[in-house]
């Protein structure tokens, strides 16, 4: 058999996929599993996007649109940006790719030459690091602390920086920790990086699941090299839609449409549409949004309190819809303590390792609170 390339060979797979595969390959086999592995809403979602969808359906509005998004789209994407965060975008420089994960690696593949640096805070999304290295970049990990809620240090990161750093990347709420960056961290960050003329990516996909604190987007400190990476997946419970956009200087914008155009051309004519409204009929979204929200932090609240009664310490995440648990209880080994909680408590986790948290492992609460309550009395059996 011929080779495969060193690139795909040097690339490892994703952590999250292959636990939330075991997890499902258990349930085939008839175990009963409590998957808390992806990031996945398990509500419908809202009402009014599922009618715009069929409406584009039953209208034939399903054929191929502008590579970089229809212009409908991203004219709603950026009265999003200004309604919502005070940040004025045009069309032009706005990009709607098939999900927020295709905005990163277009970014990364768009300024990123062979060696160059990326500071990245730890733990991180597992997919970070892989798209950096498939982009010739290295990835420079600055660990957080779970004593301090997993917030990054600006003095950390600075002394992370070198004449090899190209871009900077900051995730809040993020995934895996939940944290919530406050504002003056964020705009320390913000600062460092217009200071070494660095790009600096804001992962902003879980800007609306927030339970304590408030939203700050790095962009209004540092928008001239600020690309924001968003989405319909989360906050909208449109995860296999796959409909991301990310907004920046339209030189970046530009170049990363260049490379979508010989990769993927546009996203999900159908999904487009859909967003459209998702974004457009605010009030029924900002409805469908604190119903969620609130169905979150309760799962959050009980999940939380139930690990640490086991001795399994979690700090309180402040957003998104994952807990990071200390097991050592369990196995000093991450992945040996994953696969224990699978394999005898058939409770499906992610270990840390890919995320930057030896030691830990992710929990998804994007699940009903039965679950989350087997989950408790199942792990709480196996550590007895």
């Amino acid at each position: 058999m011929p080779q495969l390339s060193k690139a795909i060979n040097n690339l490892k797979a994703s952590s999250t996929v292959a636990f939330n595969a075991k997890a499902r390959e258990l349930a085939q086999q008839g175990v009963d599993v409590v998957a808390m592995t992806a990031g996945e809403p398990d509500f419908q979602p809202p009402a009014h996007v599922l009618a715009a969808a069929h409406e584009a359906i039953d209208k034939g509005l399903t054929k191929y649109t502008a590579t970089e998004g229809m212009l409908p789209l991203r004219e709603a994407v950026a009265a999003k940006f200004q309604r919502e965060n005070g940040l004025s975008y045009t069309p032009e420089q706005i990009i709607v790719s098939s999900g927020g994960k295709q905005v990163l690696y277009n970014a990364f593949m768009a300024i990123l030459n062979p060696g160059d640096e990326v500071v990245l805070p730890a733990p991180y999304w597992v997919s970070y690091p892989a798209q950096i290295q498939l982009a010739g970049g290295i990835t420079v990990p600055v660990q957080t602390e779970a004593a301090s809620g997993f917030i990054p240090d600006p003095e950390a990161i600075r002394r992370a920086i070198t004449w090899r750093t190209r871009a900077m990347v900051i995730n809040s709420p993020c995934n895996p920790t939940g944290a919530v960056y406050p504002a003056e961290v964020i705009k320390a960050l913000a600062e460092l990086a217009a200071e070494h003329d660095l790009w600096l990516i804001t992962d902003d996909l879980y800007e609306h699941l927030i339970y304590e604190g408030s939203f700050t987007t790095a962009a209004q400190f540092y928008p001239e090299r600020t690309l924001i990476v968003h989405g319909a997946s989360k906050a909208y419970a449109l995860t296999g839609w796959r409909i991301g956009y990310g907004a920046g200087p339209k030189p970046l914008i530009a170049a990363m449409n260049r490379l979508q155009g010989q990769v993927t051309s546009n996203a999900s004519a159908v999904a487009q549409y859909a967003t459209i409204a998702a974004l457009n009929e605010v009030d029924k979204t900002r409805a469908f949004i604190d119903m969620t929200k609130q169905a979150y932090q309760e799962r959050r609240d009980v999940l939380v309190t139930g690990l640490n009664r086991l001795g399994l310490k979690a700090p309180l995440p402040h957003g998104a819809f994952y807990v990071m648990t200390d097991t050592t209880p369990l196995h000093q080994d991450e992945n040996e303590a994953a696969l224990l909680l699978l394999s005898r408590a058939h409770v499906g986790v992610v270990p840390g390792t890919d995320f930057g948290a030896p030691g830990q492992v992710r929990l998804s609460y994007a699940t009903n609170l039965e679950s989350i309550h087997k989950a408790l009395e199942r792990i709480a059996r196996l550590l007895n």
